[in-house]
């Protein structure tokens, strides 16, 4: 069985960047969140009580294919977005918000819960934290037109969810990475820290036979 790492965060903080550049260094496999593919997601910007539900689906049955395919690889693969966000963080924020019906919610939560008691957490989740406005900055640099409705206190609330969700989270090992501060993309020593903790964790778990030594970043 593969091993697992994902990479968790909310719009805009620039988890599949992230993600490509571990999976490069590291020369894991990627796998990417279907933001593309998803015949939802346009619409649910256009109208969210009425498209929540069937986008949580879809995002829900998506990371779970994604988990099944891991399971049956070998190696290390790295998931842009974990199971646990869509109901954690955005399926619960819909609802707060009455963007979901409590009956809808219900019933996503009980599928939510059935399917995870089927997986194995990731061995090590890498969190990108974010204020509102690095999100917003980096929501308009990447010039998606859908997003360019999403509310300011929609992103706020994904973020209080986000911070309650990180706080108890207790599956494994989990690192925060402040993008506020830490511009991996532009600055390799930011790069750099967060290769460092990525090793150091790996390493705490008896793994770091699967990174190849000659790119491996010293302390």
């Amino acid at each position: 069985m593969a091993t697992h790492i994902a990479v968790a965060g909310n719009i805009g903080a620039g988890k599949t960047t992230l993600t490509g550049m571990l999976a490069d260094h590291y020369q894991w496999t990627p796998l990417y969140e279907e933001v593309d593919e998803n015949p939802y997601l346009v619409d649910f910007y256009e109208d969210m009580r009425r498209w929540s539900f069937n986008l949580q689906i879809f995002f829900l049955d998506s990371r779970f294919r994604q988990i099944l395919n891991i399971r049956q690889s070998q190696g290390t693969i790295i998931q842009d977005r974990t199971i646990y966000e869509d109901a954690y963080i955005f399926a619960t924020n819909l609802h707060s918000m009455g963007l979901m019906s409590s009956r809808d919610f219900d019933s996503y939560r009980n599928l939510f819960e059935g399917i995870t008691s089927l997986v194995r957490p990731p061995e090590l989740i890498i969190y990108l934290k974010a204020s509102v406005p690095t999100l917003v900055r980096q929501i308009q640099k990447r010039g998606r037109e859908y997003e360019s409705s999403i509310r300011l206190d929609y992103l706020s609330r994904l973020n209080e969810h986000y911070e309650n969700w990180v706080s108890g989270y207790t599956l494994g090992p989990l690192v925060t990475i402040d993008v506020d501060y830490l511009h991996f993309e532009e600055d390799p020593e930011s790069m750099k820290f967060i290769l460092r903790e990525v090793d150091k964790q790996l390493s705490q778990q008896g793994i770091t036979n699967r990174l190849p030594k000659v790119r491996k970043i010293n302390k």
